[in-house]
């Protein structure tokens, strides 16, 4: 099939943008990298009047490292992001999940701030964005305003966007030093989709895992320092709770088996390399002595 007919904008300045979607609400859609937009085009899913595409709109290009984190604007690509020499040292757990995200050719096109807005229930960056307590800045002609991760992600595919705002940047925050991380997904082979996926953070004090298991929005949940099998405890009551939506209830197990299985390897490979981060970081103080 191919795309209902519209009409297609080229914006080159946020406040075109801003002054279309306040014209168009509803009825205009929003073209970043395409690579999810599309598809529900072209099987007519959603039929928008207007396509306003930002792609070649240079203010919001920017990959911005500031005190407290890194701003991703709308316009930057997935693989944009994964090339920021940087990346690995102040938010390693999202150079971990990008490489997870579609292939390279989809990273080259998908944007970062496309994947947050689409929301879709197997994607990985949202998933990070709420592991990360990340933000996302939308504007609009009444202003600006910036959502927490947390709240941003109301369902599936629904976020708490208006129909006059777009996502502007989104905000995340550098990890501590002191932090290991850890990312781990099963997917099938066909579409590359995540059936069950893992973010883990591990701090000196505390354990963090987010899980994606095709459930409504990514779900966040923080630990003390437990033995081994508390964990496996904690893991089963999350993999339990889960609302799923499988074809079968044999899908439905399977996933709640790998919500347990991943979940924990996430959280001792986040606690090991916490430990080696740690290891090194002593090497550099003694040699600096």
């Amino acid at each position: 099939m191919k795309p209902a007919p519209f009409e297609y904008v080229r914006i080159d300045h946020p406040d075109e943008l801003s002054a279309l979607l306040t014209e168009h609400g509803p009825e205009a859609a929003v073209l970043a990298g395409g690579q999810s937009l599309m598809p529900i085009l072209n099987l007519r899913l959603r039929r928008p009047r207007v396509l306003l595409d930002l792609s070649r709109c240079r203010a919001l290009h920017d990959l911005t490292p500031t005190s407290g984190g890194l701003q991703i604007g709308a316009a930057v690509t997935q693989a944009t992001v994964l090339s920021w020499p940087r990346l690995a040292h102040q938010v390693p757990l999202l150079a971990l999940a990008l490489p997870h995200v579609g292939n390279p050719q989809i990273r080259s096109r998908g944007t970062l701030c496309g994947s947050l807005a689409h929301a879709h229930p197997q994607a990985e960056l949202p998933l990070c964005l709420a592991a990360l307590d990340g933000e996302i800045v939308l504007r609009s002609q009444r202003g600006e305003r910036r959502i927490a991760a947390a709240d941003f992600f109301i369902a599936a595919q629904k976020t708490a966007c208006r129909p006059d705002e777009y996502i502007a940047q989104a905000h995340i925050p550098c990890q501590s030093i002191d932090e290991g991380s850890a990312f781990l997904e099963v997917a099938v082979r066909v579409t590359g989709q995540a059936q069950v996926a893992c973010a883990a953070i591990a701090g000196p004090h505390r354990l963090r895992l987010a899980v994606l298991a095709g459930q409504a929005t990514p779900q966040v949940h923080d630990y003390p320092l437990l033995p081994e099998a508390d964990l496996r405890d904690q893991l089963d009551i999350i993999a339990r709770s889960l609302a799923l939506s499988c074809a079968s209830a044999d899908d439905d197990a399977y996933r709640r088996q790998l919500v347990v299985s991943l979940g924990l390897n996430a959280l001792k490979q986040a606690q090991r390399a916490r430990d080696r981060r740690a290891a090194v970081d002593a090497q550099i103080m003694e040699h600096r002595r």
